[in-house]
């Protein structure tokens, strides 16, 4: 498990990092123009408007980019680890930076298959992505 400096609850972020207790990864979407808004904000990038609420996504995707970091930042920290770029399965204009856990970082790829699980830490469920066959 990497060691994760956690994010600070808010009433924009709140649902993005707690969704993950019932199994879902929630991101924010404009009812708008129905783009994706992340990270979270009250206001729609696209269109400015404050019509921004949280929906559940598919929760699966593919390795957009990704590096593997040998640093230990930190004395728990445990190297190396994958940080990569995920971009979700119907969900444009996203891609969420996570970790790909589960394997040997040497063994991760571009356009690798991935599904969330959630790593819970106190109240705050951070989302990672495990490899799954294509």
């Amino acid at each position: 498990m990497v060691h994760r400096a956690l994010p600070r609850l808010d009433r924009d972020n709140r649902a993005f990092w707690t969704s993950g207790e019932s199994g879902e990864l929630v991101l924010h979407r404009c009812q708008s123009c129905a783009s994706y808004v992340h990270p979270p904000r009250p206001v729609c990038r696209t269109c400015l408007s404050e019509n921004v609420v949280p929906e559940a996504v598919a929760g699966t995707g593919e390795v957009y980019s990704f590096t593997v970091n040998y640093q230990k930042w930190h004395p728990k920290m445990e190297v190396p680890f994958v940080i990569a770029r995920i971009q979700l399965d119907g969900v444009d204009g996203v891609l969420l930076t996570s970790n790909v856990v589960g394997c040997d970082p040497e063994s991760v790829d571009i356009g690798d298959r991935v599904a969330v699980e959630f790593e819970q830490h106190e109240d705050v469920f951070v989302p990672v992505f495990r490899r799954v066959a294509s």
